[in-house]
């Protein structure tokens, strides 16, 4: 095959024309616009970013708007009880920055207590309420809007739509009908509260019925009115605390005071390979797994530029294309799995784990012909549920913005009169005292969730992410590869089959024990060809592949791509919303 990538023309704004496209179907167009643009999992979600872009707020109000409806209409999946994380690039200076909006463990929550407390397993417990840690969500809403607002909308004007929908009734949309009604006996077995968030306080809505939630509109209200303070502090704060103590916990009404969002730099890699002059791939640092998806693309590259690999004369989705990105993820994975952690408790390489001779190094454990049988850690030192949008604006500024309960519906534990569950972030801790990733009292656990973009030339080229626990990396990679070495579209990018090394998504129905076992089995989602599926199978790995409604599995992206119209000068937002989830992108006119 020819390798595409030295031809594709980055400075069009339709695809060139790609014979890879007939192998699987692009259900959906891309959608493009010059003014605004909201990519979500849910219709209504990015109606309420276009609202908010329509009342002169920029990228980052409207990511907190369609933040605030997505817990509404999908509490399955997110809400003010989890935590969020975001990048906004200012295209005033070109400039990028983050913020980690996780919560921490409970200050009386060590090791010890927990032992104590007869939690006795590697990690603690999917159901288990200590399993709780404080939700970021609220303060990293109050936060992007102070840290990357336009200052011309209020908070109580942004979170104005949502309140409106959780008051007045929706539709309930078809996938989360289905997540919902799978719930349903955890929310009614979790807290004597599983009324709020049920249909007429009895049963999970079904696809299309209107459903109301009061009492978290009431919620959205106090935090409208008193802001951070109006959740972390008061009624809503001591009934979490309340309810969590009532089955064990022990987290206190100073927990959720004391929490803070922390303001980071993004950490990168510069990718070279794919003949474009390079692109830059951008990652929230630890206690996130963005690292995971950097040090993929870097060995990955180091592959090509020995001359093992060269991805632009792979078929899309051959043998070849999967066994190369499986194996790089399997290396990365090793590696983070190992050492991230909450870097204000433990030291983590970050910059050895992406220095180009260390992933050189690991890169020569590759083997073209067969699958590595077990992968360890390197040493670099010498001595999950979620939903996933993004918003771009007028001027060019964009936010890409990722929240979760983790599990769906998290705990499922919802503190009286609130509306919403509490997450169980604190699953992903290790009780392994010799792990950097420990549970320790006010740490913050292995994250999952990761929002990322990719500049080029110093302006934003992708606004993008890929919701579900540990497939979010793994997506990452495979989106850009699509784009960067098969030239698709932004949203033939995401209507491509995938894969996902072991079982990417912990479910408070499910044992998480098997989360992301990297020697483990290979999920092959339906499109890739059963050929394809067996040869690989022949090369050592344990290949499934999934169909239907599983296939939630391989994640839900979003995607938004910044190009210039050559003619005008101006630019044009095109995006992409994926099939396997409710929503769409909406453009703003």
């Amino acid at each position: 095959m020819n390798d595409l990538s030295s031809r594709i023309q980055w400075d069009r704004i339709e695809p060139a024309f790609n014979s890879d496209y007939a192998a699987f179907p692009s259900r959906r167009s891309v959608v493009f616009g010059t003014l605004g643009m909201i990519a979500s999992p849910n219709p209504l979600a990015s109606s309420a970013g276009i609202e908010i872009l329509n009342k002169g707020g920029n990228a980052a109000d409207a990511a907190v708007a369609t933040a605030a409806v997505l817990n509404v209409v999908d509490p399955c999946n997110c809400g003010i009880g989890g935590d969020a994380f975001c990048l906004f690039f200012n295209s005033a200076d070109q400039s990028l920055k983050g913020l980690n909006g996780s919560g921490r463990s409970p200050a009386a929550l060590s090791l010890e207590k927990a032992r104590e407390l007869g939690i006795s397993g590697r990690e603690i417990p999917i159901k288990n309420i200590n399993s709780v840690t404080v939700p970021g969500s609220c303060a990293a809403w109050v936060d992007t809007i102070k840290l990357f607002g336009s200052g011309r909308v209020s908070l109580a004007e942004v979170l104005q739509p949502a309140i409106r929908l959780a008051d007045e009734g929706f539709p309930v949309s078809e996938i989360v009908s289905v997540e919902w009604q799978r719930s349903e006996s955890l929310l009614k077995a979790a807290s004597p509260n599983g009324h709020e968030m049920l249909l007429d306080g009895q049963r999970a809505p079904r696809t299309g019925e209107i459903m109301t939630n009061k009492t978290l509109a009431e919620t959205f209200k106090t935090v409208a009115q008193h802001g951070r303070d109006g959740f972390y502090r008061g009624r809503i704060s001591e009934e979490i605390v309340k309810l969590i103590k009532s089955k064990g916990g022990v987290m206190e009404l100073s927990d959720l005071d004391s929490h803070t969002s922390t303001p980071v730099d993004p950490i990168s890699y510069a990718y070279h390979a794919a003949n474009q002059g390079g692109v830059t791939l951008h990652e929230l640092p630890p206690n996130g797994q963005g690292l995971t998806a950097l040090m993929a693309l870097g060995i990955l590259e180091c592959l090509e530029e020995s001359g093992v690999v060269d991805m632009g004369k792979m078929e899309h989705n051959s043998v070849e294309w999967l066994h190369t990105l499986i194996e790089c993820m399997r290396l990365a994975f090793a590696d983070t799995r190992a050492y991230v952690a909450d870097p204000s408790k433990q030291d983590v390489p970050v910059k050895e784990m992406l220095d180009k001779e260390y992933l050189r190094s690991r890169s020569k454990l590759f083997d073209p012909t067969k699958a590595k049988a077990n992968v360890s850690r390197g040493s670099p030192i010498k001595t999950q549920e979620t939903v996933y949008f993004t918003t771009g604006d007028k001027d060019g500024n964009a936010c890409s913005f990722i929240m979760s309960n983790y599990a769906g519906f998290g705990t499922g534990a919802i503190p009286a009169g609130c509306g919403f569950t509490l997450q169980n972030r604190g699953c992903n801790f290790t009780l392994d005292p010799k792990h950097p990733n420990c549970l320790e009292p006010g740490k913050r656990p292995y994250h999952t969730i990761i929002p990322a973009m990719v500049t080029r030339k110093n302006d934003l080229f992708l606004s993008f992410g890929v919701m579900g626990g540990f497939m979010q990396p793994q997506g990452h990679l495979q989106v850009l590869m699509n784009m960067l070495h098969r030239g698709f579209s932004v949203q033939s990018a995401l209507d491509a089959p995938r894969f996902c090394i072991s079982a990417a998504m912990p479910d408070a129905t499910d044992d998480q024990a098997d989360a992301c076992d990297i020697n483990g089995e290979i999920f092959l989602e339906e499109g890739i060809d059963q050929n394809v599926a067996k040869a690989l199978t022949d090369m050592g790995h344990q290949v499934k592949i999934i169909t239907g409604p599983k296939r939630g599995m391989f994640g839900r992206g979003q995607v938004i791509q910044k190009v210039v119209d050559k003619n005008t000068g101006r630019f044009v937002w095109a995006s992409g919303s994926d099939p396997r989830a409710d929503g769409q992108s909406i453009a703003q006119i």
